[in-house]
């Protein structure tokens, strides 16, 4: 029976998010995805039959309905991912979370479910075994019963009561042999269920082996992958180190392409500076011959300035010799107008002198 949600009897009781996968029923190893993208997954409880189912739809397709009962086994095979058997669909599902901590909820949920369907699988088996014991137990007390009030009646008690007493042990007999039938059917019916869970159990410890094989079988793909993953990483690190060295290269190359364009640029500078020199170079005999000539001028010129300074040395002893003549010219001259003043003043008193014989004349 595969009903598609909402059911009328059964509630969802927790609800999340996963990648749905089922094993491969050829090989038995290899996971299935069931769904293209993550799907919703619930738990729902069935009232009336007290039974909890996983159930899964994608679309209009269903993907998982699996009953769970007390003898399923809810793995956690890596942080993200677990997987059950269900011996009635015959297969192995698995669940890829988004999270640990949705694993986690999602197993825990699982283990609650699985206690809860245990007790009420055991709850119906005392519920059989009380009526089954108790038909069984009156069918046995009834005919004693009625034995022991024969034996001890009285013959009246035996003629008024023989008719429904015969009467009561046929109902009975036939409640036992319905309480009997039934009892046998229910015992075959839990033989066939025995046996059904017996199988079950066979092809989930077969798929719990195969599983197991198939964890192995990732465990060594995973660490093949995780070792070429870290080869791959190391490769990744070196290649950066070499893209930085090149980087490094680049922008050496660049430097060296900025240094060699001045280089250049002096050099062509240089080569103007070398021109000009050469045009000079040219004129330097010419320059000679003019510094010979202004070399013998100068010496010509160095030996008037000899001559000059000769010259100028005997001048400045005549100088000298002149400031000494009018310095004892001026000592003379000095006395000479010292001595004319005294005769200056000689003359004028004598002319005073005269001036008054005149008058007195």
């Amino acid at each position: 029976i595969f009903p598609v949600p909402p059911y009328s009897r059964e509630q969802p009781i927790f609800t999340t998010r996963a990648h749905v996968f089922q094993i491969d029923p050829s090989t038995k190893k290899n996971w299935v995805p069931a769904s293209k993208q993550a799907v919703t997954v619930s738990y729902f409880y069935d009232s009336t039959r007290n039974s909890y189912r996983i159930i899964s739809v994608d679309g209009a397709k269903v993907i998982i309905n699996s009953t769970i009962t007390p003898n399923m086994t809810f793995t956690k095979t890596s942080q993200k991912f677990g997987q059950w058997a269900d011996s009635r669909a015959n297969t192995v599902f698995g669940l890829g979370f988004p999270s640990e901590q949705q694993l986690t909820k999602f197993a825990e949920k699982f283990q609650e479910v699985k206690e809860a369907a245990k007790l009420a699988r055991d709850r119906s088996q005392e519920k059989i075994e009380t009526s089954s014991n108790h038909s069984q137990e009156s069918g046995r007390e009834t005919p004693s019963s009625t034995r022991a009030s024969s034996v001890n009646g009285t013959d009246d008690e035996k003629a008024s009561h023989g008719g429904s007493a015969e009467a009561h042990l046929k109902s009975e007999n036939d409640k036992l042999k319905i309480a009997l039938a039934q009892s046998s059917s229910n015992v075959k019916k839990w033989e066939t269920e025995l046996q059904s869970l017996r199988e079950s159990n066979a092809r989930l410890s077969t798929a719990l082996q195969e599983s197991a094989a198939s964890i192995e079988h990732w465990k060594k793909q995973f660490s093949a992958c995780k070792e070429e993953n870290d080869q791959l990483r190391g490769k990744i690190e070196e290649l950066e180190e070499q893209c930085n060295e090149i980087n490094k290269e680049k922008e050496r190359n660049a430097q060296l392409s900025r240094r060699l364009q001045e280089l250049e640029t002096e050099l062509q500078d240089k080569e103007l500076e070398l021109e000009e020199l050469r045009k000079q170079g040219e004129i330097i005999p010419e320059l000679m011959s003019e510094c010979e000539s202004v070399t013998e001028q100068l010496q010509a010129a160095e030996k008037k300035n000899k001559d000059l300074e000769e010259k100028v040395r005997t001048l400045r002893t005549e100088v000298e010799e002149n400031k000494h003549r009018q310095t004892n010219l001026k000592t003379e001259l000095k006395n000479f107008l010292d001595v004319l003043d005294g005769k200056i003043d000689e003359l004028h008193d004598f002319r005073q002198g005269l001036s008054k014989l005149g008058v007195d004349n």
